[in-house]
């Protein structure tokens, strides 16, 4: 891979496939695969990433809100596009795009309905979302009744999928709560779908329950994370690759006296003599305050280069009082070893927060 010149994103497009390959292994062949490229396709970039994998054959796409399936459209993916927590506000656009809602309670419904009425829309596919367990977005299980009333009243919307969220798929200590989860949807569908008179498809899993749950794959899963490169467990992960490899440079060195001070606030005082790099990447660019003061690090020559101080808009500063380094040396901040789940361990947090946040002035490089 070329050296670093300035602060970049690399993207493997590569590991992109081996994860959707290995990910896709798991399923059935007739089991439909959903990407989640919401959020920038996890920090990497929506566009690209969409487009790779409609290449690769993806049966659908999901994103959050309706902009981001707008764009996706603009840049030329064809593909069933899922918006996951759509507003009222956006319907038209949505339509207009079409792009398909998730429909999560009374009001979203009945709304989606009279304005795919006005647009002269007939069966116009929509998704279903019911409330399993995480008790976030959905209906409950007692609302199927209404839901079908209000369907039957309407020639204007069909139901395209039933789905629902598990909560907790990643953790095993948690498995009587998820297979719970599992057969509330199962009871929730087999009620829905004999009211309904015809079957749409089903789907509940996301990366950790297409890896933990294969009886619960259904006709369709959704993987947002497992593509990025990472199976929320050790044991997984080492089947996955991370596409994405944050990298800087050194802009410039400094000899810190014993008692000088490190940035703002004078958070780092020095009680030996010891030397720093400068970096051109900061809080601004998604690496919050949160890993200064020795918490973060970087990785120069294969060795580990605790941050130093508060944490700057547009640069960090770190130790490299035992580093053989130079100003213009390439910087590692995350990517394969250390991983960005490596990286936000050390600020108690998790690899989907950290590398959502990597802004989009950073450069990404496309790898084949």
């Amino acid at each position: 891979m070329p050296k670093a010149q300035e602060t970049v994103l690399e993207i493997d497009l590569k590991a992109l496939q081996h994860n959707f390959e290995h990910l896709k292994s798991k399923l059935k062949a007739s089991t439909k695969f959903l990407a989640v490229v919401k959020a920038f396709a996890y920090g990497s970039d929506a566009n690209e990433i969409a487009k790779y994998l409609q290449n690769l054959n993806v049966d659908y796409f999901a994103v959050a809100y309706t902009n981001e399936g707008i764009a996706l459209r603009e840049a030329g993916i064809t593909q069933p596009i899922l918006v996951l927590h759509p507003q009222t506000v956006n319907f038209k656009a949505l339509i207009a795009n079409c792009l398909e809602p998730s429909i999560y309670n009374s009001k979203i419904l009945k709304e989606f309905i009279t304005i795919a009425s006005e647009e002269k829309q007939t069966d116009y596919p929509i998704h279903i979302k019911f409330n399993t367990g995480l008790n976030r977005l959905g209906f409950s299980e007692d609302e199927v009744d209404n839901i079908i009333a209000k369907l039957n009243d309407s020639k204007a919307v069909k139901i395209k999928s039933i789905f629902s969220h598990l909560a907790a798929s990643e953790d095993l200590d948690e498995k009587k709560f998820t297979i719970n989860q599992i057969e509330t949807f199962k009871s929730i569908t087999e009620n829905f779908t004999t009211q309904l008179g015809y079957k749409p498809m089903l789907h509940i899993c996301n990366t950790s329950g297409i890896l933990n749950y294969p009886e619960a794959h259904f006709d369709m899963v959704r993987s947002g994370i497992g593509l990025y490169g990472f199976g929320n467990s050790e044991k997984e992960n080492q089947y996955l690759k991370p596409i994405a490899t944050l990298k800087t440079v050194i802009s410039q060195i400094h000899t810190i006296k014993k008692g000088n001070s490190v940035g703002y606030n004078r958070a780092f005082k020095s009680d030996a003599l010891l030397k720093t790099a400068t970096l051109p990447i900061g809080h601004a660019d998604g690496i919050g305050r949160q890993y200064g003061n020795g918490k973060g690090f970087v990785t120069i020559h294969g060795q580990k280069a605790p941050i130093i101080g508060n944490v700057c808009m547009d640069m960090i500063m770190v130790d490299v009082t035992n580093i053989t380094c130079n100003e213009g040396d390439e910087v590692i901040v995350f990517g394969k070893n250390p991983t960005a789940e490596h990286l936000a361990e050390t600020a108690n947090t998790i690899s989907y927060e950290l590398i959502t946040s990597i802004s989009q002035r950073v450069k990404r490089i496309f790898l084949e």
